[in-house]
């Protein structure tokens, strides 16, 4: 028998399982902050720092005792964090790089073709001379290893060793050790992680069962290509023979839509409803959330849940932008309300305003304005500014 779960219970579900339930004023810690990644599964990285960068405003925004230092020592200290690839650059867990290796030895040959049909016949000569240099070397930042001969340009015009260095990232064979002034620092995969997170294997079954049941496990509710987009680790395919062959251990459900109810089919754990009523309310206060927040990440997904439309802009012609560069969606409770324009002028040493849009239906009341002052004090202080700044015609959006 398929069950209908209302749209309001599926919203408290995945808000839940995104860590944006949990009161976001109880100490973390650095225990804490391993914990919450590992629940989250992954927190993007970006260089973009409008108002804060990416990683640290996805993790303030759901505890404000978070600590930047924290962050750093689990990467570059304990090892218990690396980055490398999901849908996009990212902090993972360490305990989870044994199924990153299935995912590199996937991407080996991909890349290498992709890459020569970008790059010209003859462009992978300095990949064992690069690796080479870092074994015998040490750590090195892609600067350090440029072709004195090799002409400045963009990512379409890396230098031979910028290729080498991404290329053996990509497929595991070197690992971030560090950032300098948020530039790589690389070093081999077995020096930056313990051995006990280095060493392991596992079969390509125990790999693809992994894939699937985290990812359901951290959806709450998914379709099975939901499931294989969750870390782009494994194909939808793949991912509908897992849940066909799991049958037993799931339960259908059709997902009441926010636009228009129309259920949507998904999959759960049998156990799932089962556990409603232990999932909490999220907190009713105002939050602003990162353009590349997990919550929102599958854009698709986020429109059918919260009957929210959220692009970002940064790509986008100036005069064709609907909304801004960088705007900030805002989560209220279990809502996403609107969305805001800002930037954080640290030489003016204020968090400029420039402009606030609510969604259709949702009131501009003193209360709401009052509960997004409030937090936008809270990131004011933790971007290391000192005043929120209105600029004029804010409210005009």
């Amino acid at each position: 028998m398929t069950t209908l779960l209302k749209n309001a219970d599926a919203r408290r579900i995945f808000l839940a399982r995104q860590g944006l339930s949990d009161p976001p004023g109880r100490a973390l810690g650095k225990d804490g902050l391993l914990r919450l990644i590992h629940d989250l599964g992954f927190v993007q990285v970006d260089s973009i720092a409008t108002v804060e960068r990416a990683h640290h405003q996805i993790l303030f925004s759901r505890n404000q005792t978070y600590r930047r230092e924290h962050l750093a020592d689990l990467l570059e200290k304990d090892g218990e964090l690396f980055e490398n690839w999901t849908h996009d650059a990212s902090i993972i867990p360490s305990a989870f790089y044994r199924y990153w290796k299935h995912k590199f030895a996937r991407e080996h040959a991909a890349i290498l073709e992709r890459w020569r049909r970008w790059q010209g016949e003859g462009f992978e000569a300095s990949f064992a001379e690069t690796y080479d240099r870092i074994a015998a070397g040490g750590a090195v930042l892609s600067r350090e290893l440029k072709h004195a001969d090799h002409e400045s340009g963009g990512w379409w015009n890396w230098h031979p060793s910028k290729t080498a260095l991404e290329y053996l990232w990509r497929t595991g064979k070197v690992a971030i050790a560090r950032r300098e002034n948020f530039q790589k620092v690389y070093d081999l995969s077995e020096r930056v992680l313990p051995k006990h997170h280095h060493e392991p294997e596992v079969d390509h079954d125990a790999f693809v069962d992994w894939a699937c049941r985290s990812a359901l496990t951290r959806l709450g509710f998914a379709t099975h290509g939901e499931i294989a987009a969750f870390w782009d680790l494994v194909s939808p395919d793949e991912a509908k023979a897992w849940v066909e062959a799991h049958a037993a251990e799931l339960r259908p459900l059709l997902v009441e839509t926010a636009a228009d109810g129309r259920p949507r089919a998904s999959h759960a754990f049998a156990d799932f409803l089962d556990k409603l009523g232990d999932i909490p309310e999220p907190p009713g206060r105002l939050r602003v959330l990162s353009p590349f927040d997990p919550l929102i990440r599958d854009r698709n997904r986020t429109e059918r849940l919260f009957g929210f439309f959220y692009r970002i802009e940064v790509f986008v012609p100036e005069p064709k932008r609907q909304y801004g560069y960088y705007v900030f969606p805002l989560l209220e409770g279990d809502r996403l309300i609107g969305r805001i324009d800002m930037k954080a002028d640290r030489k003016a040493g204020q968090l400029a305003v420039r402009k606030l849009w609510l969604e259709p239906g949702v009131r501009r009341s003193t209360g709401r304005l009052e509960r997004l002052e409030a937090e936008l004090a809270r990131l004011s202080r933790f971007t290391g500014v000192e005043k929120v700044c209105f600029l004029d015609g804010w409210l005009d959006g």
